[in-house]
């Protein structure tokens, strides 16, 4: 007596790990997705925290928002951000969307405030996420003015 499979299970077995595949494959891509954007979100509070901590300790800001921040210049070696040294900003692109997010510092008369922004998302799922992830409630964040006190 000969044990073995049949054909037809070798191919109902071969079937069966096509389905699983092609279930499995998009569920592993998007896990890589979620990450990236993970990766981005905290990138981008972690540049707002330490422009907000360079402030404080040097009492002013530069123009150059990546010297200020390892987070930020990070984003930007990587070519997720474009720095504007004359808007003292920086604009983190994802997805299809150029401006998802913009972190920028505004300069008035008496004070500076640092404010995240976000542009229009255009059902870019990936900008939407990284929306969802940044938590934007605490800024504007004042940096520099009469309600702000350094030594």
């Amino acid at each position: 007596m000969r044990q073995a499979f049949t054909m037809i299970e070798l191919v109902f077995v071969i079937v069966m790990l096509g389905i699983l595949a092609a279930v499995a494959i998009p569920k592993l891509a998007a896990t890589r997705s979620d990450a990236e954007v993970s990766v981005m979100a905290q990138n981008i509070m972690t540049g707002a925290g330490e422009i907000a901590s360079y402030a404080m300790a040097k009492g002013t800001t530069l123009d150059d928002l990546s010297v200020m921040s390892n987070a930020i210049s990070i984003l930007t070696s990587k070519g997720a951000a474009v720095l504007d040294t004359d808007d003292k900003k920086a604009t983190i692109a994802l997805g299809d969307v150029a401006d998802c997010v913009t972190v920028e510092i505004a300069t008035g008369v008496y004070d500076e405030n640092l404010t995240i922004s976000f542009g229009a998302s255009n059902g870019d799922v990936k900008c939407e996420s990284l929306q969802n992830l940044i938590d934007a409630q605490q800024y504007p964040m004042q940096l520099r003015g009469q309600l702000v006190r350094t030594r």
